[in-house]
Protein backbone atom coordinates (compact mmCIF):
# COMPACT_ATOMS: atom_id res chain seq x y z
CA UNK A 1 0.00 0.00 0.00
CA UNK A 2 0.41 3.60 -0.90
CA UNK A 3 0.94 5.99 2.33
CA UNK A 4 -2.81 7.36 1.28
CA UNK A 5 -4.04 3.67 1.24
CA UNK A 6 -2.06 2.44 4.43
CA UNK A 7 -4.02 5.73 6.23
CA UNK A 8 -7.26 5.13 4.59
CA UNK A 9 -7.52 0.94 5.64
CA UNK A 10 -6.47 2.35 9.23
CA UNK A 11 -9.15 4.87 9.30
CA UNK A 12 -11.47 2.36 8.23
CA UNK A 13 -10.73 -0.16 11.39
CA UNK A 14 -12.60 3.09 13.74
CA UNK A 15 -15.89 0.43 12.64
CA UNK A 16 -14.73 -1.88 14.94
CA UNK A 17 -14.61 1.28 18.06
CA UNK A 18 -13.05 1.18 20.99
CA UNK A 19 -12.19 -2.32 22.74
CA UNK A 20 -10.03 -2.07 25.50
CA UNK A 21 -8.32 -4.98 26.69
CA UNK A 22 -4.21 -6.16 26.21
CA UNK A 23 -4.62 -9.65 24.47
CA UNK A 24 -4.79 -8.21 21.01
CA UNK A 25 -1.61 -5.97 21.35
CA UNK A 26 0.07 -8.67 23.30
CA UNK A 27 -0.09 -10.82 20.14
CA UNK A 28 0.42 -8.14 18.00
CA UNK A 29 3.79 -7.71 19.98
CA UNK A 30 4.92 -11.06 20.20
CA UNK A 31 4.42 -11.89 16.12
CA UNK A 32 6.25 -8.37 15.21
CA UNK A 33 9.04 -9.48 17.42
CA UNK A 34 8.85 -6.43 19.21
CA UNK A 35 11.97 -6.05 21.15
CA UNK A 36 12.74 -2.59 22.88
CA UNK A 37 16.39 -4.39 24.39
CA UNK A 38 17.57 -2.08 27.40
CA UNK A 39 15.54 1.08 26.34
CA UNK A 40 14.16 3.04 29.35
CA UNK A 41 10.22 3.08 28.93
CA UNK A 42 8.22 6.31 30.51
CA UNK A 43 4.49 5.42 30.86
CA UNK A 44 2.37 8.75 31.33
CA UNK A 45 -1.13 8.34 31.89
CA UNK A 46 -3.87 10.88 33.39
CA UNK A 47 -6.54 13.17 32.44
CA UNK A 48 -4.76 16.51 31.54
CA UNK A 49 -1.22 17.62 30.99
CA UNK A 50 0.02 14.35 29.99
CA UNK A 51 0.92 15.06 26.09
CA UNK A 52 2.94 17.95 27.77
CA UNK A 53 4.56 15.93 30.41
CA UNK A 54 5.58 13.36 27.40
CA UNK A 55 7.04 15.97 25.11
CA UNK A 56 9.21 17.78 28.06
CA UNK A 57 10.89 14.09 28.86
CA UNK A 58 11.21 13.52 25.47
CA UNK A 59 12.89 17.35 24.62
CA UNK A 60 15.28 17.06 28.19
CA UNK A 61 16.20 13.58 27.01
CA UNK A 62 17.34 14.22 23.38
CA UNK A 63 19.36 17.36 25.05
CA UNK A 64 21.49 15.14 26.76
CA UNK A 65 22.08 12.97 23.60
CA UNK A 66 19.57 10.22 23.98
CA UNK A 67 18.09 8.25 21.09
CA UNK A 68 14.34 8.77 22.00
CA UNK A 69 11.26 7.56 20.81
CA UNK A 70 7.46 9.45 21.44
CA UNK A 71 4.04 7.95 20.66
CA UNK A 72 1.60 10.00 21.52
CA UNK A 73 -2.39 10.65 20.61
CA UNK A 74 -4.55 12.42 19.35
CA UNK A 75 -2.22 13.59 16.35
CA UNK A 76 -3.22 17.66 14.96
CA UNK A 77 -2.76 17.40 11.34
CA UNK A 78 -1.14 14.46 10.17
CA UNK A 79 -0.95 10.84 11.20
CA UNK A 80 2.68 10.85 11.25
CA UNK A 81 3.00 13.74 14.64
CA UNK A 82 2.23 9.90 16.67
CA UNK A 83 5.38 8.52 16.12
CA UNK A 84 8.20 10.14 16.74
CA UNK A 85 12.32 9.18 16.89
CA UNK A 86 14.43 11.83 18.34
CA UNK A 87 11.61 14.68 17.50
CA UNK A 88 11.54 13.26 13.87
CA UNK A 89 8.04 12.18 12.53
CA UNK A 90 8.13 8.87 11.08
CA UNK A 91 7.88 8.78 7.05
CA UNK A 92 5.04 8.42 5.15
CA UNK A 93 7.09 5.41 3.67
CA UNK A 94 7.41 3.90 6.65
CA UNK A 95 3.99 4.42 7.94
CA UNK A 96 2.55 2.43 4.29
CA UNK A 97 5.13 -0.25 4.82
CA UNK A 98 4.49 -1.16 8.41
CA UNK A 99 0.59 -0.57 7.83
CA UNK A 100 0.79 -2.69 4.79
CA UNK A 101 2.55 -5.82 6.79
CA UNK A 102 0.39 -5.23 9.66
CA UNK A 103 -2.47 -5.63 7.35
CA UNK A 104 -1.73 -9.37 6.33
CA UNK A 105 -0.66 -9.79 9.95
CA UNK A 106 -4.13 -9.55 11.19
CA UNK A 107 -6.64 -10.27 8.17
CA UNK A 108 -8.02 -13.37 9.81
CA UNK A 109 -7.38 -12.23 13.58
CA UNK A 110 -10.65 -12.25 15.63
CA UNK A 111 -12.02 -9.82 17.21
CA UNK A 112 -9.78 -7.90 14.70
CA UNK A 113 -7.41 -5.39 16.00
CA UNK A 114 -7.99 -1.59 16.13
CA UNK A 115 -7.16 1.53 15.31
CA UNK A 116 -5.60 2.36 18.33
CA UNK A 117 -3.93 -1.64 18.97
CA UNK A 118 -2.28 -1.53 15.46
CA UNK A 119 -0.82 2.33 16.11
CA UNK A 120 0.35 1.32 18.92
CA UNK A 121 1.90 -1.85 17.48
CA UNK A 122 3.45 0.26 14.68
CA UNK A 123 5.08 2.79 17.09
CA UNK A 124 6.25 -0.17 19.03
CA UNK A 125 8.04 -2.11 15.96
CA UNK A 126 9.00 0.88 14.80
CA UNK A 127 11.08 2.01 18.09
CA UNK A 128 12.15 -1.92 17.80
CA UNK A 129 13.74 -0.90 14.37
CA UNK A 130 15.39 2.32 15.47
CA UNK A 131 17.64 1.16 18.52
CA UNK A 132 15.73 3.48 20.80
CA UNK A 133 17.39 4.37 24.40
CA UNK A 134 14.18 5.98 25.69
CA UNK A 135 10.50 5.30 25.13
CA UNK A 136 8.14 7.61 26.15
CA UNK A 137 4.57 6.58 26.04
CA UNK A 138 1.38 7.97 26.77
CA UNK A 139 -1.50 6.01 27.04
CA UNK A 140 -4.52 6.78 24.48
CA UNK A 141 -7.79 5.99 27.11
CA UNK A 142 -7.26 5.03 30.24
CA UNK A 143 -4.38 2.87 31.40
CA UNK A 144 -5.53 -0.43 32.81
CA UNK A 145 -6.39 -1.70 29.29
CA UNK A 146 -4.77 0.46 27.47
CA UNK A 147 -3.08 -1.09 24.72
CA UNK A 148 0.39 0.53 26.01
CA UNK A 149 -0.26 -0.92 29.00
CA UNK A 150 1.74 -4.00 27.52
CA UNK A 151 4.44 -2.48 27.54
CA UNK A 152 6.91 -2.49 30.69
CA UNK A 153 8.25 0.42 31.96
CA UNK A 154 9.99 1.70 33.91
CA UNK A 155 8.76 4.13 35.56
CA UNK A 156 4.50 4.94 35.71
CA UNK A 157 3.38 9.00 35.68
CA UNK A 158 0.23 9.42 36.22
CA UNK A 159 -0.53 13.34 35.78
CA UNK A 160 -4.04 14.94 37.25
CA UNK A 161 -6.42 12.68 37.07
CA UNK A 162 -10.20 14.39 36.51
CA UNK A 163 -13.60 13.85 34.98
CA UNK A 164 -13.54 12.91 30.78
CA UNK A 165 -14.66 9.59 28.77
CA UNK A 166 -16.49 8.93 31.50
CA UNK A 167 -18.24 6.33 29.43
CA UNK A 168 -15.52 4.14 29.48
CA UNK A 169 -13.52 4.68 32.77
CA UNK A 170 -16.49 5.36 35.30
CA UNK A 171 -18.78 8.19 36.66
CA UNK A 172 -16.94 8.93 39.50
CA UNK A 173 -13.22 10.46 40.32
CA UNK A 174 -12.40 6.64 42.23
CA UNK A 175 -13.56 4.62 39.17
CA UNK A 176 -11.55 6.78 36.82
CA UNK A 177 -7.85 6.76 38.91
CA UNK A 178 -8.98 3.14 38.96
CA UNK A 179 -8.48 2.97 35.53
CA UNK A 180 -5.81 5.51 35.58
CA UNK A 181 -3.76 4.04 37.92
CA UNK A 182 -3.61 0.40 36.31
CA UNK A 183 -0.38 1.67 34.19
CA UNK A 184 0.92 1.33 37.53
CA UNK A 185 2.84 -1.84 38.03
CA UNK A 186 4.78 -4.16 40.42
CA UNK A 187 8.09 -2.54 42.02
CA UNK A 188 8.03 -0.03 39.62
CA UNK A 189 8.79 3.73 40.53
CA UNK A 190 5.68 6.19 40.59
CA UNK A 191 5.46 9.60 39.83
CA UNK A 192 2.18 11.48 40.52
CA UNK A 193 1.16 14.91 39.74
CA UNK A 194 -1.08 16.24 42.90
CA UNK A 195 -4.57 14.46 42.80
CA UNK A 196 -7.97 15.35 44.43
CA UNK A 197 -8.54 13.09 47.28
CA UNK A 198 -10.56 10.11 46.09
CA UNK A 199 -8.19 9.51 43.08
CA UNK A 200 -4.97 9.99 45.64
CA UNK A 201 -6.68 7.55 47.88
CA UNK A 202 -7.18 4.83 45.11
CA UNK A 203 -3.43 5.38 43.74
CA UNK A 204 -2.03 5.28 46.95
CA UNK A 205 -3.62 1.47 47.32
CA UNK A 206 -2.68 0.85 44.15
CA UNK A 207 1.37 1.62 45.06
CA UNK A 208 0.77 -0.05 48.10
CA UNK A 209 -0.57 -3.74 46.43
CA UNK A 210 2.15 -3.45 43.96
CA UNK A 211 5.05 -2.40 46.36
CA UNK A 212 5.76 0.42 44.61
CA UNK A 213 7.66 3.30 45.46
CA UNK A 214 6.09 6.82 45.02
CA UNK A 215 6.83 10.07 44.60
CA UNK A 216 4.15 13.23 44.85
CA UNK A 217 5.34 16.29 42.85
CA UNK A 218 3.59 19.33 44.74
CA UNK A 219 6.56 21.85 43.45
CA UNK A 220 6.70 23.37 40.45
CA UNK A 221 9.79 23.84 38.47
CA UNK A 222 11.21 27.06 38.51
CA UNK A 223 15.17 26.84 38.15
CA UNK A 224 14.81 27.73 34.10
CA UNK A 225 12.94 28.67 31.39
CA UNK A 226 10.19 26.84 30.08
CA UNK A 227 9.31 26.89 26.17
CA UNK A 228 5.85 26.28 27.03
CA UNK A 229 3.09 28.82 28.13
CA UNK A 230 1.30 28.78 31.30
CA UNK A 231 2.38 28.46 35.36
CA UNK A 232 0.93 25.45 34.58
CA UNK A 233 3.83 24.26 32.58
CA UNK A 234 6.30 24.70 35.54
CA UNK A 235 4.30 21.74 37.39
CA UNK A 236 4.28 19.66 34.19
CA UNK A 237 8.06 20.16 34.06
CA UNK A 238 9.08 19.27 37.75
CA UNK A 239 6.70 15.73 36.78
CA UNK A 240 9.12 15.26 33.76
CA UNK A 241 12.50 15.63 35.45
CA UNK A 242 10.99 13.70 38.09
CA UNK A 243 10.31 10.95 36.22
CA UNK A 244 13.46 10.71 34.25
CA UNK A 245 15.29 10.70 37.38
CA UNK A 246 13.34 7.78 39.24
CA UNK A 247 13.51 5.88 35.59
CA UNK A 248 17.28 6.13 36.63
CA UNK A 249 17.67 7.77 33.22
CA UNK A 250 21.55 9.74 33.90
CA UNK A 251 20.66 13.36 33.16
CA UNK A 252 22.36 17.01 34.04
CA UNK A 253 20.90 20.00 34.98
CA UNK A 254 22.48 21.62 31.97
CA UNK A 255 20.87 19.11 29.45
CA UNK A 256 17.31 19.86 31.74
CA UNK A 257 17.39 23.24 30.83
CA UNK A 258 18.36 23.20 27.26
CA UNK A 259 15.43 20.21 26.77
CA UNK A 260 12.68 22.76 28.92
CA UNK A 261 13.85 26.15 27.01
CA UNK A 262 13.73 24.15 23.33
CA UNK A 263 10.29 21.68 24.55
CA UNK A 264 7.30 22.47 21.89
CA UNK A 265 4.51 21.22 22.12
CA UNK A 266 1.05 22.70 19.49
CA UNK A 267 -2.39 23.26 20.48
CA UNK A 268 -1.09 24.17 24.05
CA UNK A 269 -2.00 27.70 24.40
CA UNK A 270 -0.14 27.83 21.63
CA UNK A 271 0.52 31.69 20.36
CA UNK A 272 -0.01 31.64 16.59
CA UNK A 273 0.12 35.23 16.03
CA UNK A 274 0.55 37.95 18.82
CA UNK A 275 -3.12 38.18 19.78
CA UNK A 276 -4.00 34.80 18.85
CA UNK A 277 -4.18 31.81 21.03
CA UNK A 278 -4.72 27.70 20.00
CA UNK A 279 -5.32 25.44 22.93
CA UNK A 280 -7.05 21.88 22.72
CA UNK A 281 -8.50 22.10 26.47
CA UNK A 282 -11.72 19.96 25.73
CA UNK A 283 -12.71 19.11 29.40
CA UNK A 284 -13.58 21.25 32.19
CA UNK A 285 -10.59 20.83 34.34
CA UNK A 286 -8.53 21.73 31.09
CA UNK A 287 -10.65 25.13 30.76
CA UNK A 288 -10.18 26.26 33.71
CA UNK A 289 -7.13 25.64 33.29
CA UNK A 290 -7.47 27.51 29.96
CA UNK A 291 -8.63 30.61 31.81
CA UNK A 292 -5.63 30.58 34.70
CA UNK A 293 -3.59 30.91 31.69
CA UNK A 294 -5.62 33.48 29.60
CA UNK A 295 -5.29 35.74 32.61
CA UNK A 296 -1.61 35.16 32.68
CA UNK A 297 -0.65 36.36 29.53
CA UNK A 298 -3.83 38.57 29.04
CA UNK A 299 -4.66 40.39 32.43
CA UNK A 300 -8.32 41.08 32.10
CA UNK A 301 -8.57 41.25 28.70
CA UNK A 302 -11.22 39.23 27.32
CA UNK A 303 -11.26 36.96 23.80
CA UNK A 304 -13.52 36.55 20.68
CA UNK A 305 -13.75 32.79 21.27
CA UNK A 306 -14.15 30.81 18.86
CA UNK A 307 -15.40 27.20 20.34
CA UNK A 308 -16.28 24.07 18.87
CA UNK A 309 -17.06 20.61 21.63
CA UNK A 310 -17.22 17.18 20.65
CA UNK A 311 -20.74 16.11 21.44
CA UNK A 312 -19.41 13.28 24.16
CA UNK A 313 -18.16 16.08 26.31
CA UNK A 314 -19.87 18.10 29.06
CA UNK A 315 -20.97 20.86 27.27
CA UNK A 316 -22.50 23.47 30.02
CA UNK A 317 -19.27 22.77 32.22
CA UNK A 318 -16.63 23.70 29.90
CA UNK A 319 -18.71 26.95 28.51
CA UNK A 320 -18.88 27.94 32.13
CA UNK A 321 -15.30 27.74 32.25
CA UNK A 322 -14.92 30.33 29.63
CA UNK A 323 -17.30 32.40 30.19
CA UNK A 324 -15.52 34.70 32.20
CA UNK A 325 -12.80 35.88 29.50
CA UNK A 326 -14.84 35.73 26.51
CA UNK A 327 -16.33 38.68 24.73
CA UNK A 328 -17.88 37.66 22.14
CA UNK A 329 -18.20 33.44 21.08
CA UNK A 330 -18.17 32.40 17.42
CA UNK A 331 -18.99 28.61 16.71
CA UNK A 332 -17.59 26.79 13.27
CA UNK A 333 -19.34 24.08 11.99
CA UNK A 334 -16.34 22.02 11.58
CA UNK A 335 -15.09 18.87 9.84
CA UNK A 336 -16.08 15.92 11.96
CA UNK A 337 -19.30 14.18 12.69
CA UNK A 338 -18.66 14.26 16.60
CA UNK A 339 -18.50 17.87 16.98
CA UNK A 340 -21.90 19.22 18.56
CA UNK A 341 -23.70 21.17 16.47
CA UNK A 342 -23.21 24.90 16.42
CA UNK A 343 -26.80 25.90 17.24
CA UNK A 344 -27.01 23.32 20.14
CA UNK A 345 -24.03 24.97 21.53
CA UNK A 346 -25.38 28.58 21.13
CA UNK A 347 -28.37 27.44 23.10
CA UNK A 348 -26.29 26.31 25.94
CA UNK A 349 -24.40 29.25 25.64
CA UNK A 350 -27.12 31.58 25.72
CA UNK A 351 -28.89 29.42 29.05
CA UNK A 352 -25.41 31.20 30.47
CA UNK A 353 -26.43 34.45 29.62
CA UNK A 354 -23.94 35.16 26.92
CA UNK A 355 -24.19 35.79 23.13
CA UNK A 356 -22.38 33.63 20.24
CA UNK A 357 -22.89 33.43 16.59
CA UNK A 358 -22.84 30.39 14.32
CA UNK A 359 -20.72 30.10 11.73
CA UNK A 360 -20.64 27.65 8.04
CA UNK A 361 -16.97 27.34 8.83
CA UNK A 362 -13.29 28.04 11.23
CA UNK A 363 -12.61 29.92 8.25
CA UNK A 364 -15.59 32.00 8.27
CA UNK A 365 -15.19 32.47 12.33
CA UNK A 366 -11.47 33.41 12.08
CA UNK A 367 -12.37 36.66 9.38
CA UNK A 368 -14.73 37.75 11.68
CA UNK A 369 -12.77 37.48 14.80
CA UNK A 370 -9.72 39.16 13.09
CA UNK A 371 -12.37 42.00 12.37
CA UNK A 372 -12.69 42.56 16.13
CA UNK A 373 -10.40 44.24 18.14
CA UNK A 374 -10.52 41.22 21.00
CA UNK A 375 -7.50 39.00 21.01
CA UNK A 376 -8.46 35.49 19.88
CA UNK A 377 -8.75 32.42 21.60
CA UNK A 378 -9.04 28.71 19.17
CA UNK A 379 -10.72 26.35 21.54
CA UNK A 380 -12.70 23.20 22.51
CA UNK A 381 -11.08 19.64 21.38
CA UNK A 382 -7.50 18.81 20.18
CA UNK A 383 -9.82 17.64 16.81
CA UNK A 384 -11.03 21.59 16.28
CA UNK A 385 -7.46 22.93 16.83
CA UNK A 386 -5.86 20.94 14.95
CA UNK A 387 -8.42 21.36 11.79
CA UNK A 388 -7.82 25.23 12.65
CA UNK A 389 -3.82 24.71 12.61
CA UNK A 390 -4.21 23.11 9.24
CA UNK A 391 -6.15 25.73 7.83
CA UNK A 392 -3.54 28.82 9.24
CA UNK A 393 -0.49 26.86 7.94
CA UNK A 394 -2.62 26.16 4.68
CA UNK A 395 -1.97 22.36 4.78
CA UNK A 396 -4.62 19.21 4.06
CA UNK A 397 -6.00 18.68 7.53
CA UNK A 398 -5.79 15.44 9.28
CA UNK A 399 -9.30 14.47 7.39
CA UNK A 400 -8.03 14.83 4.27
CA UNK A 401 -4.53 13.17 4.82
CA UNK A 402 -6.16 9.66 3.82
CA UNK A 403 -8.04 10.76 0.76
CA UNK A 404 -8.02 8.89 -2.13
Amino acid sequence: MKYKEALAWLYSLQRFGIKLGLENIRRLIAELEVDLGNARVVHVAGTNGKGSVCAIIDSICRAAKYRTGLFTSPHLVTFRERIRVNGKMISEDEVASSLTSIRELVRDWEPHPTFFEIATALALKYFTEQKIDIVVLETGLGGRLDATNAAQSNVSVLTPIAFDHEEWLGDSIAKIASEKAGIIKRQTPVVSAPQLSEAEKVIRARVTECQAPIELVDQRYTRSPIGLRGDFQKLNAAIAVAAVRAAKIDISESAIARGLATVEWPARFQRWAKRTIIDGAHNPAAAKTLVETWREIFGDERATLILAILSDKDLRRICEALIPISDFFLLPKIRTERAVNPVALQKVIANLGSKSETTASFADAFGRARSRPAPILITGSLHFAGEALAHLRGEPAAFEECAQ
